[in-house]
């Protein structure tokens, strides 16, 4: 099975954070299946963290470095994936989110998520 991480399981994964159970944290580090941050992940983090609605723990470079470091694959943008985003309905209005969806029906994985608005895709969830 491929798992996209959403950018919130991501961030709460890198900073040990208690919001992501251990079961969860094991499931991810442990898993036999293939884990995938999305690049637009990486928009998000990068556009949040320079309006100031996000703070890291270490620079921006260094928390992209550990996402390799980690062993998560990297999903890049494709045509399909805009393909897939314009044609989704607008239950939610986040750019980010709705990418990350579109990304996980166009590629087949399952999204690994807490935000609720993603069930109302036809997208596998993986729920926290």
């Amino acid at each position: 099975m491929k798992i996209l991480l959403d950018t919130h399981i991501l961030l709460w994964f890198q900073s040990m954070d208690m919001r992501l159970s251990t079961a969860l944290r094991e499931f991810i580090e442990q898993s036999e299946h293939d884990i995938f941050v999305s690049q637009a992940s990486f928009w998000e983090i990068a556009i949040k963290l320079s309006i100031g609605k996000l703070v890291l723990d270490k620079d921006l470079q260094s928390t992209f470095r550990s996402v390799e470091e980690a062993g998560f694959l990297i999903l890049p943008f494709t045509n399909d994936h805009f393909i897939q985003v314009s044609a989704l309905p607008l239950h939610h209005r986040d750019p980010f989110d709705r990418m990350l969806i579109a990304q996980a029906e166009a590629e087949g994985m399952h999204l690994l998520t807490a935000d609720s608005h993603f069930a109302l895709y036809d997208v596998p969830l993986v729920k926290v």
